[in-house]
């Protein structure tokens, strides 16, 4: 009878703990915070700074990205991390959630001016990430980071 009770036990806990994983991300999806959206970062407006931590490596000073893997006018996808780093103009950077707030995916490329959705083809702008484009009727939600040099990081 103790099997029975422990296998029943392990599988209400595990069946619990996907319910609360599941719950968690409907919650977050779409989700633009509530509040005033997060400052991003302006190369060059004083936006940077030594005391920020890091998201991930790859580029020097422990940023995730280099500034020149960004290309002026375009961006591209941490597809890992779920944001796209954009530049809209020399020396200015954005990002945001590479989340589509229509249906969730993740987008896929970033061409054209655009932050593009491959799943219903919605289209953000790379300059404040509003809608171009629909099928989705909200603007990616906007990720602060810091530039220190030519890293990028999270801040």
């Amino acid at each position: 009878m103790s099997n029975q009770t422990t296998r029943r036990a392990l599988l209400a806990g595990a069946g619990a703990a996907g319910l609360t994983a599941a719950l968690a991300g409907c919650a977050a999806y779409g989700d633009t915070g509530g509040g005033a959206a997060p400052a991003t970062a302006d190369q060059g407006a004083g936006a940077t700074g030594s005391g920020a931590t890091g998201g991930g490596t790859g580029a020097q000073g422990g940023g995730f990205a280099r500034t020149g893997d960004i290309p002026v006018g375009g961006g591209k996808v941490f597809e890992d991390q779920k944001i796209v780093v954009t530049q809209p103009a020399a020396g200015t950077f954005k990002c945001f959630t590479a989340v589509c707030t229509h249906a969730g995916c993740v987008v896929g490329d970033v061409s054209g001016g655009t932050i593009n959705c491959p799943c219903h083809g919605s289209k953000f702008k790379v300059t404040d990430g509003s809608v171009a484009d629909g099928p989705a009727k909200k603007p990616l939600a906007a990720v602060a980071i810091t530039v220190d040099g030519d890293a990028i990081r999270k801040a």
